[in-house]
This record gives structure tokens, sequence and C-alpha cells, in this order.
């Protein structure tokens, strides 16, 4: 497998996973829905489950690209998506649900958007 074909691979992942995120964020209509009971605990554990996954794959893309594919989608702001892991990751339980709900409402839906560009751009792209 080139190293096209495995970049293309991860992103496919990537992107399995942020379309989860819409269908989980249906039904919340304000940041404290996340804290509003068991469902709402559950959709919240899911949804920083997905981000920490994907900003942890961000950061190995990054790295493996030497920065130069992100580059090229200047739309997404790729070191808050990778930053969000680590914020994810080390203070879970002192999520910001403010900030996850404007996150999940106005940055996933781009950032699928781009992905899915970027996926076509890699498959059929110049070599």
């Amino acid at each position: 497998m080139s190293d096209r074909e495995l970049l293309v691979e991860r992103l496919e992942s990537v992107l399995e996973w942020l379309e989860r995120i819409p269908r989980r964020f249906e039904g919340v209509s304000r940041p404290e829905d996340f804290r509003a009971g068991a469902e709402g605990l559950d959709r919240l554990d899911a949804i920083c489950m997905m981000l920490i996954a994907a900003g942890e794959e961000f950061k190995k893309i990054d790295r493996k690209t030497g920065g130069t594919l992100f580059s090229r989608y200047p739309d997404v702001n790729w070191r808050g998506a990778i930053g969000l892991r680590d914020v994810m990751a080390h203070g879970y339980p002192d999520a910001d649900t403010d900030e996850l709900f404007k996150i999940c409402r106005d940055n996933v839906p781009p950032l699928i958007a781009t992905l899915r560009a970027m996926i076509e751009d890699l498959k059929h792209g110049p070599a």
C-alpha cells in the first residue's frame, strides 16, 4: 500500500468517526443538554471520544506529512482540532459544554466537508 493510499485510509477512518457526531448531536439544542441526565452524558461521552480520536489521528497525519497536507486546507483550524484532543483527553471531567456545543454546531460540519474534499483530492489528484 502506498503512502497516499494509507493516508486516504486514515482520513476515511477519521471521517467515519466525525460523521457520527451530527447524529449524536441531534436533540441537543443548548449546551446544558449535555449534562441533563444519562442520555445527555452519553452524548457528551460519545462526542468527546470521537473528537479525541480525530485529534490524535490529525496529530499523527500532520507529523507524517510534515505539515504539508493540512496547510493546503487553511479553512480548518488544524492546530485547534489537534489541541482539542489534548484538552479533552486531559481535562474531560471539566469539559466546557458551551464550547463543545459550538464545536459540534459550527466546526464539525465544515471539517467533515473538508475531509471529504481532501480524500477526493488525494484519490484523484496528481501523484
